[in-house]
């Protein structure tokens, strides 16, 4: 009653196939059966080098993945997909794009991002049906003239190439409406990209653009627009035609003033102007009413514009590293701002307005000179107060106090006053003998002579009178170094070892007779003087995390420990210190 239908029968009829990350060498023979019926195949992430000639037999494909593979051709036979709607071909090593590539007429999607080529063949412009393409990371040094012709183009990314120009033919693309053109070679933007009305998003970060073209103020759709990592010294007025913008993106640059058109643009939700040379804030910021984060970061702002209390819906604001000396009382305004960083400035007291912005959850004022705080703070639901580099818990614990000019209650602790930040990341470096004088002068040319005849003595602190010794010396707090900065550290310490070690190898070959004298009294000098190579004296205080280490005692038994822990006069003469370096690699590259 029941008949069995034959197995081969049953699979002949499929549509689909995803064979993405299974380590393949080559395109399985098996789908080749398919070929009648197969629409969809995504071979991406695998191994494969090669597309045979019975792969371009699969004419119903409508997608074919093939990205992340080491595919180092494409046919000509790739015309015979003329049923194909979205081809992806990213991170190859594809040399070229055949010309035949335009007999793909239904072609809609297509990325050839991530392989070595150079151009596009000339019939690319024919895919007229094209709608989103991708060439980013190519190599391309120019645009076909004729690529106007996509005018059914809304995406087009040309990412990371070598572009230097933009075509005229650009502007007839109508109906663009994404063009990403950043990290390319670009000097110069013709005043027609002002004709691509439709246009939503616009990236041209990482250029050479010194101006952007008046008409630029016609893109009334523009939704996104990102010139930052540019050369630009001034924005033009016309930017306040751009009244669909909500995210503006021109961080740096050159810019030292905003037009005061910005305020124009009431539908803006992020600014960035970061990295700039900013001395002053426009006060028509305070006109864009829907500005939820303002990123103001390295600048030379010595305050903030009162209008800034308008913005209500302001959550996020950063104004680190300036040179702020005061906060307008108007910042309490900000009643929606919950996280307020002005990191690294240079004021002396916050506002006590500052507590009318009851959603703060992050306030950070590091690196100011801040004498106290003030009692209306305890008003705010912090989860995070930063006063120090080195502060290890977000929350601390506040006294109440009075303020002695002005009679207020204040709020104090362990942090305050704050001392002013050490700008350079050199400062945060272990001191250690040579180390003053190598490191934090290096950029000094006369150091070699200001180090010369003197001789670095260290040893563990072991009775009372060391600790009496060292009661005086002051504690110094000192943030700890990004982990970018303890690479930069380490590198400038492996460049003073390699070349102490040519100077230590250029003198072993002189006979030279060098003396340590027996101390006598609590300022005598361990004198060890050489004809090249610098020297160190036995005051140079040396810190060195978990280790304490101060000058020897004037006892004969500590200066032979001291000449002990020196090892050889070779080491004198250059003045290299095996146990100093020892002390860094262990800070640098920890067990």
């Amino acid at each position: 009653m029941f008949h069995c239908i034959p197995l081969w029968r049953c699979n002949r009829h499929v549509e689909a196939i995803d064979k993405r990350h299974c380590s393949l060498l080559a395109v399985p023979e098996d789908i080749y059966r398919y070929s009648r019926s197969l629409e969809e195949l995504l071979l991406d992430a695998n191994q494969l080098r090669e597309l045979p000639k019975p792969f371009f037999q699969l004419v119903k494909l409508r997608k074919l993945g093939l990205s992340d593979n080491e595919i180092q051709r494409l046919p000509p036979e790739i015309a015979n997909f003329m049923q194909l709607v979205e081809l992806d071909v990213s991170r190859n090593d594809i040399p070229e794009i055949p010309e035949s590539i335009s007999f793909c007429k239904a072609l809609q999607i297509a990325d050839f991002s991530g392989n070595p080529l150079t151009r596009l063949p000339e019939s690319f412009p024919e895919l007229q049906n094209l709608t989103c393409l991708s060439v980013n990371d190519i190599s391309l040094q120019s645009l076909p003239e004729n690529i106007g012709n996509l005018y059914n183009l809304a995406s087009l990314e040309l990412r990371e190439n070598l572009l230097t120009y933009l075509p005229e033919s650009l502007t007839q693309l109508q109906r663009l409406e994404e063009l990403d053109l950043g990290n390319n070679e670009i000097y110069h933007l013709p005043e027609t990209i002002g004709a691509l009305l439709h246009l939503k998003d616009l990236w041209l970060d990482g250029n050479q653009l010194a101006e952007l073209p008046q008409e630029i103020g016609n893109l009334k759709s523009l939704l996104c627009l990102d010139v930052s990592e540019n050369k630009l010294e001034r924005l033009p007025e016309e930017i306040s035609g751009l009244t669909s913008l909500t995210d503006l993106v021109i961080s740096q640059n050159l810019l030292e003033i905003i037009p005061d058109g910005i305020g124009r643009l009431k539908k803006l939700s992020i600014l960035k102007v970061d990295q700039n040379r900013l001395i002053k804030l426009t006060e028509a910021v305070g006109e864009c009413e829907n500005l939820t984060e303002l990123v103001l970061t390295e600048n030379q702002l010595l305050t903030l514009p009162k209008s800034i209390g308008k913005l209500k819906k302001l959550s996020n604001l950063n104004a680190d590293r300036n040179k702020l000396q005061h906060l307008p009382k108007e910042i309490g305004g900000c009643c929606s701002l919950t996280v307020f960083c002005v990191r690294d400035n240079k004021l002396t007291r916050i506002p006590t307005e500052v507590s009318q912005a009851t959603e703060l959850h992050v306030l950070d004022v590091a690196g100011n000179r801040l004498q106290h705080l003030p009692l209306s703070m305890t008003n705010l639901k912090l989860k995070a107060l930063w006063l120090s580099d080195n502060q290890s818990q977000p929350l601390l614990t506040f006294q109440t106090d009075t303020d002695r000019t002005t009679g207020e209650k204040i709020l104090t602790c362990v942090l305050l006053p704050q001392r002013p930040s050490e700008p350079s990341c050199q400062e945060n470096l272990p001191r250690c003998g040579a180390f003053e004088s190598l490191v934090n002068e290096m950029s000094d040319e006369t150091w070699n002579e200001r180090a010369v005849n003197r001789v670095s003595a260290i040893r563990f602190l072991e009775d009372e009178k060391d600790e009496e010794e060292n009661e005086t010396r002051t504690l110094l707090r000192r943030a700890t170094p990004h982990p970018g900065e303890l690479k930069n550290m380490k590198k400038t310490v492996e460049n003073l070892r390699n070349d102490m070690n040519a100077a230590k190898g250029l003198d072993s070959n002189k006979n030279e007779e060098i003396t340590i004298s027996k101390p006598t009294s609590a300022d005598s000098r361990v004198d060890t003087r050489s004809k090249s190579g610098p020297s160190l004296t036995t005051d140079d205080v040396i810190t060195i995390p978990g280790i304490i280490l101060t000058r020897p005692s004037t006892s004969d038994e500590d200066t032979d420990e001291v000449s002990r822990d020196l090892e050889d006069t070779d080491d004198l003469a250059s003045g290299y210190c095996p146990l100093y370096f020892d002390c860094l690699n262990n800070v640098f590259d920890p067990p």
